[in-house]
């Protein structure tokens, strides 16, 4: 992987494949670019620009203590912008790459980004509030954290089945392979503890409401109905909600892990999103 210095110091590592449009891929809270083992290739051997890389705190970039807030991160994802000198991008958030993909919108605009998809995006917000009495409960956060500070590896392997299959499914309902799955979660033991932790904070506390409604360019959203990441009626119902010219699909069934469960029906929407073709 190629690497880059952002201005805070932390190096991030990134993969550049491909000619043409420029299709930027950004990972789940608890996953690096490992995550898109699938569309990364689809979409560059389709004649796009394809761009992924590992966030702050993951992977193969710096893992500093801080700098896990959606500003940051929307900083860390503008400087690879800036640093490839992208145009006409099509952005690619991915559940809490949702949520860092609009707050890069809001801070940075749309100078380097024509297009947005949301998939199996945290947005809006998952907290409950007095005017969101939909939300998830504070002590739901604080028992995930303490989960990840007691034994990750074993709140990961808990997790694989409903990540992948549903809150519903068997271990023989998986949709993949287990060595696929096992594979991919293990590359989340590659993440800092402190950055587990802090961005599961980060995209559980934070209201994007109004930052969503305020987006002024085409969105492609796409959810499962089986998500527990992001839940369907949590997050995506209320964001297409704020966004009415949206495109919605809706993967029925589906759990969280989009991008292995349903690898090639994910490739070819983000592909023909990409191409300004019609989508479902």
């Amino acid at each position: 992987m190629t690497q880059l210095t952002t201005p805070d110091g932390t190096t991030l590592s990134y993969q550049d494949w491909g000619q043409g449009r420029p299709v930027i891929l950004t990972a789940t809270a608890m996953l690096d670019s490992r995550m898109w083992e699938f569309q990364a290739s689809f979409l560059a051997e389709q004649g796009l620009r394809c761009i992924t890389y590992d966030r702050r705190g993951s992977g193969r970039s710096d893992k500093p203590w801080d700098g896990y807030d959606y500003d940051t991160l929307a900083d860390d994802l503008a400087c690879l912008l800036d640093h490839l000198d992208v145009r006409d991008a099509v952005l690619v958030g991915y559940a809490l790459g949702g949520g860092e993909a609009v707050r890069y919108l809001h801070r940075h605009g749309t100078d380097r980004v024509a297009k947005l998809a949301l998939v199996a995006s945290t947005t809006p917000f998952m907290q409950l509030a007095p005017d969101n009495p939909q939300g998830l409960p504070p002590a739901l956060l604080e028992e995930v954290t303490a989960a990840i500070r007691r034994d990750r590896a074993g709140w990961l392997a808990g997790f694989t089945i409903p990540f992948f299959g549903g809150p519903e499914a068997s271990p023989e309902e998986l949709g993949i392979s287990r060595d696929l799955a096992d594979w991919l979660l293990r590359t989340s033991l590659d993440m800092s503890p402190r950055a587990a932790t802090e961005l599961y904070r980060t995209l559980f506390q934070t209201d994007q409401r109004a930052e969503v409604a305020a987006l002024d360019l085409p969105v492609l959203i796409i959810h499962g109905t089986a998500d527990i990441g992001a839940p369907y009626d949590l997050c995506a119902r209320p964001t297409a909600a704020l966004l009415p010219k949206a495109t919605f699909l809706t993967y029925q069934d589906a759990a969280h892990a989009l991008f292995a469960t349903r690898a090639d029906q994910l490739s070819q929407d983000l592909l023909s999103f990409a191409r300004d073709e019609p989508t479902g």
